[in-house]
């Protein structure tokens, strides 16, 4: 039977997936506890360091950055890091920035080749980083697409029609999504990211998947924590649904 993919929790956004031989980092945040990002509108506090260092996720593939603008996505260690990567898929715009390939737009694919023979299929799908009025974007989610299935990584968004459109167009085995309501002064008391609510609504269009909670914690701007989550999935009669990553330990998704 064909072996599907496993994924290592390194912490906020950013996690090792490994499949088909292909190792494939998301959204890579590597500096230690108590940085700080000062940005004209805000500062961003790190509480977490990472579960595993730059030389442990190395050799890379590819990167799966859902967007290069923010440094809870793409911190300065994170930035370092994508020179030594094979590929880097992000949005468009991110890709003019960094001078890497060219990005994606939603609904573009990519392919990518691996050891195994079996080349990956890497399609961008459509994020809103807030509310209509408010988006903090532009952000790109990913389906890859390889022996056994597809998962999901919804990068930095919340739920809205796009996110019902992935559901509908895929057939998801695992669903990867960025929780903790994140929240900044400078975008109102609205939530950038999946609240409890968003994500039990896309478990509930990602019917049967696995739901994997990345980018819940290591950051001073989320408002909602595991607890809150999980108890917004049993509210739902969910709460079966969830798989919590341990941190450093690869889980098969």
């Amino acid at each position: 039977m064909p072996v599907g993919p496993s994924l290592s929790y390194v912490g906020g956004p950013t996690a090792l997936i490994e499949w088909s031989g292909a190792r494939l980092l998301t959204d890579p945040t590597l500096d230690p506890a108590g940085t700080e990002y000062a940005t004209p509108a805000y500062t961003l506090r790190k509480t977490m360091g990472p579960a595993l260092g730059a030389d442990a996720l190395l050799p890379l593939d590819a990167v799966l950055l859902s967007h290069d603008h923010h440094f809870d996505n793409l911190d300065h260690a994170g930035r370092r890091l994508l020179s030594q990567a094979g590929r880097v898929f992000t949005t468009t715009e991110g890709a003019a920035r960094i001078g890497r390939e060219p990005g994606l737009a939603p609904w573009q694919t990519a392919s990518l080749d691996t050891s195994s023979g079996t080349p990956l299929r890497v399609t961008a799908t459509p994020a809103r980083h807030g509310p209509s009025h408010a988006d903090r974007g532009p952000v790109i989610g990913f389906v890859v697409e390889g022996p056994g299935g597809a998962i999901y990584l919804s990068g930095d968004t919340v739920w809205y029609e796009g996110v019902a459109e992935v559901a509908a167009r895929f057939r998801v085995r695992s669903a990867v999504l960025f929780m903790g309501a994140a929240r900044v002064a400078a975008a109102g008391d609205w939530p950038l990211t999946f609240t409890g609510e968003d994500a039990v609504s896309a478990a509930r269009a990602f019917a049967g998947a696995a739901i994997v909670p990345l980018h819940f914690e290591g950051w001073a701007h989320f408002s909602e924590s595991r607890a809150q989550i999980e108890r917004a999935f049993a509210t739902a009669g969910l709460a079966d649904r969830l798989r919590w990553p341990p941190p450093g330990i690869p889980i098969r998704i």
